[in-house]
C-alpha cells in the first residue's frame, strides 16, 4: 500500500481528508480517537513533510457551459522537447503536462472555456511548437471516472 510509510494514525487522517478536505480537525479526532490538537499537530507535520500538499476546489469543465476540455500527445525531437515543455508549462489554457514514455513524449491537457478559445490554443500555441514530429488532439465528451491525487 502506497502509506505503509506512515503510522497507522496518520494513515487514516489521510484517508478521511481524501474523502472530506473540509473535514475539522475535531471531526477527524472524534472518529479516530485523539484531540483535536493532537490531529492538527500531524496534519502539519505531514504538510512539512510534502506528504499533503494542498488542500484545493476541483472543477468540472464539462458542467461549465461551452468549456471544452481535450488530450494531445505530441512527439518531438529530443533537442526541442525542453523548449516544447517549457512553453507549454507556460500556457494558462494547458492544466497538465505529462512526459511519457513510447512513441508520443509528452501527454498534455488543456481546458478552454470555448471551442474558440481551444481554435486560439491550437493555432497560437501548439501549431507553432519548435520540432513537433507528430501530435493528436481528443477532445472529452464526457468523464467516466477521474480519481484526483493517489488512490488509497
Amino acid at each position: 500500500m502506497f502509506l505503509d510509510g506512515l503510522d497507522k494514525l496518520d494513515q487514516r487522517i489521510i484517508e478521511l481528508l481524501s474523502q472530506n478536505a473540509r473535514m475539522s480537525y475535531s471531526e477527524i479526532g472524534q472518529e479516530i480517537g485523539i484531540s483535536r490538537v493532537a490531529v492538527k499537530m500531524r496534519v502539519q507535520a505531514l504538510e512539512q513533510r510534502g506528504i499533503i500538499e494542498a488542500y484545493t476546489t476541483i472543477i468540472n469543465p464539462q458542467r461549465i457551459s461551452g468549456a471544452v476540455s481535450c488530450y494531445f500527445e505530441i512527439e518531438t525531437t529530443p533537442q526541442d522537447l525542453p523548449q516544447v515543455s517549457e512553453i507549454l508549462a507556460g500556457c494558462d489554457t494547458i492544466t497538465q503536462v505529462y512526459r511519457v514514455t513510447g512513441r508520443n513524449k509528452l501527454h498534455v491537457h488543456a481546458v478552454a472555456a470555448s471551442a474558440d478559445e481551444m481554435d486560439a490554443l491550437m493555432r497560437d500555441v501548439m501549431d507553432k511548437l519548435p520540432g513537433v514530429l507528430s501530435m493528436s488532439c481528443n477532445i472529452i465528451l464526457s468523464r467516466i471516472k477521474d480519481i484526483k491525487g493517489l488512490r488509497l
